[in-house]
Order: structure tokens, then C-alpha cells, then sequence
């Protein structure tokens, strides 16, 4: 005799009810962990970093003059400029050495000519071959 079973009528042994449970267990577990390991994505709460722009560039038109001779005695400079960049009567200047800000004078309107000026030194030390620059 011969038995004839549907395919839809078998059960595997397999899974039986003892191992349903822990599988279930194990899968609803590896689901949580996996969730669990993710942060959502969103917005972040950090500002974006400034986009850093290119630097401006201004030239300086202010006339610079050299020290030509120095009188300590008498505590004036003779400032030689460029023709007709002479600095006006009673401004002060700055004098630099090397870069570095070094005296203070205040020019004498009674002894100009078109190239050279005379100025009365304000504070501290000046040599010959020093750049004078407006402040």
C-alpha cells in the first residue's frame, strides 16, 4: 500500500517547540542590539566652520622719509623725503629701526624746503638711515 502525504501536510522535526523559543529569543535580541548600536542621522548640533577668505590688501600711500643727520645736542633730526611728500608743519612722526618703532618726532615748519625738513625729536633714539612714517 502506498501512502500519499501533501508536502503542506509535513512537519519538520526540526523546529519543534523547544526550539521555537530561543531562536525567537536570539533573533528578537540580535534585532535590538542592532538597533541599539545605530544612532538615528540628523542634523548636528555643531555650527559649520567659517570658510576662511582670502586676506585684503591695502597699499600705503603715506609718504616715508630717511633720517639724513642727527643732532643730539640740540635733540633734532634732518628728514629727508621725496620731492614734494613733505610732511606739514607741527605733525608727528614715527621713526623705525629695522621694523621696530624706536622715537617720536614733531616736525618744525621753520626750516622746510621741497625734499627736507627739520624735526624736533619727542622721545627716544634716533640714528641716521631710520624711516620716518606718520602715525
Amino acid at each position: 500500500m502506498v501512502v500519499r502525504q501533501r508536502l503542506d501536510d509535513w512537519v519538520a522535526p526540526v523546529f519543534n517547540v523547544s526550539m521555537r523559543n530561543p531562536i525567537g529569543i536570539l533573533c528578537c535580541a540580535l534585532l535590538v542590539a542592532g538597533c541599539a548600536s545605530h544612532k538615528p542621522t540628523g542634523p548636528k548640533s555643531e555650527p559649520p566652520k567659517p570658510v576662511a577668505s582670502k586676506p585684503v590688501l591695502t597699499p600705503d600711500f603715506r609718504p616715508v622719509g630717511k633720517v639724513a643727520s642727527v643732532n643730539l645736542d640740540g635733540r633734532f633730526v634732518i628728514l629727508s623725503f621725496s620731492p614734494g611728500e613733505v610732511p606739514k608743519a607741527e605733525q608727528r612722526l614715527n621713526i623705525y629701526h629695522n621694523g621696530l618703532k624706536v622715537a617720536e618726532v614733531k616736525v618744525d615748519g621753520n626750516h622746510q624746503n621741497d625734499m627736507d625738513t627739520a624735526a624736533d625729536i619727542v622721545q627716544g633714539e634716533v640714528q641716521v638711515g631710520d624711516e620716518a612714517r606718520q602715525n
